[in-house]
């Protein structure tokens, strides 16, 4: 009952302060185009019997920031979204992300709404802390924000800032990075890219430090990983992209918004080319998406997994503990 409970207070909070909800339709022309997210692939019939490949989308994202293009201001959406090959005590192929968007506000907003949703969910449940397999958070604290930079010197003792290039759109060299990894135990391989070696110091390193006493908010990006948002103008090599952790749990991911079409369909399709190179398959990019880009005000959005927030509000150990009917198992299907 947690759950509803939580989405109940979550929808009222948002109407209060003037969100429109919205529902995103699932059948997308594109899934969604990061490079290590996989899709669920249909086929539309039409009445002629022709063909059109759809996929299930991964976020209701290119859909909600469509709507602002169109004169939407501040909308969320309780989505039912779908990844395949993703399943653990965190990852379920068929969850809920509640993603909002402010137009007109900065990234820094979202982080002001993500102690507000924490506050929120504590109090529809009646907790006064989070927790997951032993760590936990004070749900009344607020979040602490740390760079990613700070974050890697901190638990990692590297400097992640000088492995990146001086120039904002230079690709970063991996061997820095991948030496300083080798040097704290971290083994790297010979064909490695830097987002490869970061990830892996990232998950390794510096997560299982986050969300712990209190959330965390994890801020500013190297821009190689963050291909829908944009550059921080005082430092371009960097992006306004945060996360919110909770109890070690990633909660949240939130941009800035890029609304630069031209260089969105650059990032794009360097991830598809890095997709295709490393499981064989891309994804069309979705051209009325980019159309849309040209028109849409500055904003902000986030998503935020839903089921990730009830776990840890009721200190569940997985994700199918709060799935109302969870996806059958491989293998168990008749």
């Amino acid at each position: 009952m947690a759950r509803g409970r939580i989405v109940a207070a979550l929808r009222r909070r948002f109407e209060a302060e003037g969100f429109v909800e919205v529902e995103a339709a699932a059948l997308q022309v594109s899934p969604g185009n990061e490079t290590h997210l996989h899709a669920f692939a249909t086929e539309l019939q039409g009445a002629d019997g022709r063909a059109t490949r759809l996929y299930l989308h991964t976020s209701p994202e290119f859909a909600c920031k469509k709507l602002l293009a169109a004169g939407e201001t501040r909308i969320f959406d309780f989505a039912r979204v779908f990844r395949n090959r993703e399943r653990s005590a965190l990852h379920h192929p068929e969850f809920t992300l509640l993603e909002w968007y402010r137009a007109g506000a900065g990234y820094e907003a979202l982080m002001e709404d993500c102690g507000t949703v924490l506050r929120v969910a504590a109090e529809a449940v009646g907790a006064t802390r989070f927790a997951w397999r032993g760590r936990s958070a004070d749900a009344a604290a607020a979040p602490e924000r740390v760079s990613v930079a700070e974050a890697f010197l901190r638990h990692a003792g590297i400097d992640l800032m000088a492995t990146l290039p001086a120039g904002a759109g230079d690709p970063p060299d991996p061997a820095p990075l991948a030496a300083a990894a080798e040097g704290i135990g971290i083994r790297t391989a010979a064909d490695d890219t830097w987002s490869d070696v970061f990830s892996r110091i990232l998950s390794d390193r510096v997560e299982p430090h986050l969300g712990i006493g209190r959330a965390t908010i994890l801020r500013d990006y190297p821009a190689s990983e963050a291909a829908l948002a944009r550059r921080k103008p005082a430092d371009p090599r960097l992006a306004e992209r945060f996360e919110l952790y909770v109890a070690g749990v990633e909660l949240a991911n939130a941009f800035g918004e890029l609304t630069d079409p031209e260089e969105q369909r650059r990032r794009f399709e360097a991830d598809m080319d890095e997709k295709m190179r490393i499981h064989g398959e891309r994804y069309p990019i979705d051209e009325d998406f980019l159309a849309a880009l040209a028109r849409m005000p500055p904003a902000a959005g986030i998503a935020l997994g839903l089921d990730r927030l009830v776990m840890v509000a009721a200190g569940a150990p997985r994700i199918e503990d709060v799935v109302w009917t969870p996806v059958a198992e491989e293998g168990t299907c008749p």
